[in-house]
């Protein structure tokens, strides 16, 4: 830029328009933000600096610095929390997300993609809003559960489409498209990349290399080999022409060409296509789309009838294969060794009261994180709503297979259970008290909504395949609900007594069930105070 000083009003714009874009070009993006930084320290300006930077390490870290960005990441997202920044905060739990992600931690970008959405306000851009929810399904998608993506999937479409976001759309549906391909699911994906072509024939969009590289992949799976060669041709000419200016697309391109042609017969032009991808890997070390030239060549030579040549082409691929997977685990490692090296003390003692406050069998929050949270909801959430799942005949399996077992019950048990309050109440949180009994909590929520919710998540369990784990053995379990303003006063104690006295009912009427709305008897029943059923 030139010698012209920005003002600080000037500055806060040209922030948002470098936040709120689909970034194209990263060297560019990340001089722009070299540049703004420069103007906000010339201004004295402390939060637009660390705007400035965060925008600069985001930048950083997909150029592959993954060091640097990830220290850079987490000062920043420590000044924000210091300074009260909601704002800020949520845009740092995004960027940690990434840094999770790049090392391999599924678990830990959904954590941050759950923080960075519970963080929007009013404050927030209406790009925000939409990308931080797009990110909410694709990281509940990475952890297995595209299910529970895909109401979030919808609500970021819905968003986009209410705020006007017509660009971040189309990026929407083509994340939410791929998703549902990867996950096997190619009707359903067949169904988004429609929608996604419709939105850009209706807003005179022309999807770029990367949408049409996605609605290929979907139009192979699904048999329609010829209107994928169409759109390969397509994402080429558009690639060539200017639209992408990564250089390491084209092998990508290449190969799901390849495999559109070899739907149609089209040996000879395959191998060309191969022989093309194959080049671009080994000039610029593409090692994860080489694997995958080297499948795509074995599934050539078999369709040649050269099944020799094919078996040892498939041998080369899973070398290949085995070689990548070490390739990334050592760089997941180097990026957590990073991570680690950059933690401060005040980090490490929060990650040893995260472990005190987690359930070390199941993964799930415990009674102490149950009771530090619990009460501060009940007090500040009228419509809070508290259930108790408690498994049934849960000591026959003990007995008759083996406390083992049992464990890997509850384990399955605490999977299913938060994945599926996540998809109904993604604010609230499940906890194990003890043995085979679980807490579930919903914030905001009517007591009906709970009720239907909670028995999807009754019926999840009971229909799960537990032949390999439990035998002939059934495994369901009994819910019992309650709101939160039902007693008074109301207090932590008197929820989850209710809560309880409803369990007892399911159980007493036949267990497998979800019972609310129970009376309380005529004398008060502490929690607990019942017998074992």
């Amino acid at each position: 830029m030139d010698g012209h000083v920005m003002s600080a009003a000037e500055l806060a714009a040209a922030l948002v328009a470098l936040e709120d874009q689909i970034v194209l070009n990263i060297e560019a993006c990340h001089a722009a933000a070299v540049d703004l930084e420069r103007h906000a320290a010339a201004l004295g300006d402390e939060g637009l600096l660390v705007r400035a930077r965060l925008c600069a390490a985001g930048m950083l870290l997909r150029t592959g610095d993954i060091g640097t960005a990830a220290r850079q990441i987490h000062a920043i997202h420590e000044w924000a929390v210091v300074h009260g920044d909601r704002r800020l905060q949520a845009r740092t739990h995004m960027a940690c997300g990434n840094v999770q992600r790049l090392a391999g931690d599924s678990a830990k970008l959904l954590e941050h993609s759950l923080s960075a959405v519970e963080l929007l306000d009013e404050t927030a851009s209406a790009y925000m809003q939409v990308a931080h929810r797009l990110r909410l399904a694709e990281a509940l998608a990475l952890n297995g559960t595209v299910d529970a993506a895909r109401p979030r999937f919808r609500q970021a479409e819905k968003l986009a489409q209410e705020l006007e976001q017509w660009e971040l759309l189309t990026v929407v549906l083509n994340n939410w498209a791929y998703i549902e391909y990867t996950a096997g699911e190619f009707p359903r994906a067949e169904q988004v990349a429609a929608r996604l072509m419709a939105h850009a024939t209706a807003r005179g969009f022309e999807l770029d290399p990367t949408a049409l590289d996605t609605i290929g992949g979907i139009q192979i799976e699904n048999g329609q080999y010829a209107e994928a060669e169409q759109t390969m041709r397509l994402c080429i000419a558009r690639y060539h022409a200017g639209y992408s200016d990564d250089a390491d697309d084209m092998a990508e391109y290449l190969l799901t060409l390849a495999r559109a042609l070899r739907g149609q017969g089209e040996l000879d032009r395959v191998q060309q296509a191969l022989d093309s991808s194959r080049a671009l890997c080994t000039q610029r070390e593409l090692h994860e789309v080489m694997v995958r030239v080297h499948q795509e060549q074995a599934e050539l030579y078999a369709a040649r009838g050269d099944y020799l040549a094919a078996f040892a082409e498939q041998k080369v691929f899973f070398a290949a294969r085995e070689n990548l997977r070490s390739r990334e685990r050592e760089a997941q490692a180097q990026t957590r060794q990073v991570m680690f090296e950059t933690a401060e003390a005040r980090e490490e003692a929060e990650r040893f009261r995260e472990q005190a406050r987690r359930d070390p069998l199941t993964g799930l929050r415990n009674r102490r994180y149950t009771d530090e949270e619990l009460p501060p909801l009940i007090t500040n959430d009228p419509d809070l709503v508290v259930a108790i799942a408690d498994v049934d005949h849960f000591k026959r399996i003990n007995d008759t297979l083996s406390h083992d077992t049992g464990d890997q019950v509850l384990v399955q048990i605490a999977k299913l259970l938060e994945t599926g309050l996540a998809a109904t109440a993604p604010d609230g949180f499940v906890a194990r008290l003890g043995g085979e009994e679980f807490v579930l909590v919903l914030p905001a929520t009517q007591v009906s909504a709970a009720v239907t919710a909670l028995d999807g998540i009754r019926e999840a369990v009971g229909g799960f395949g537990w032949h390999d784990i439990t035998g002939d053995l059934p495994v369901t379990i009994s819910i019992g609900v309650a709101a939160a303003n039902e007693s008074t006063p109301r207090s932590q104690s008197a929820a989850l007594s209710a809560a309880d006295r409803n369990l007892y009912a399911a159980k007493r009427t036949g267990r497998n069930r979800v019972v609310a709305g129970t009376p309380p008897e005529r004398r008060p029943r502490a929690y607990r105070d019942r017998d074992p059923v």
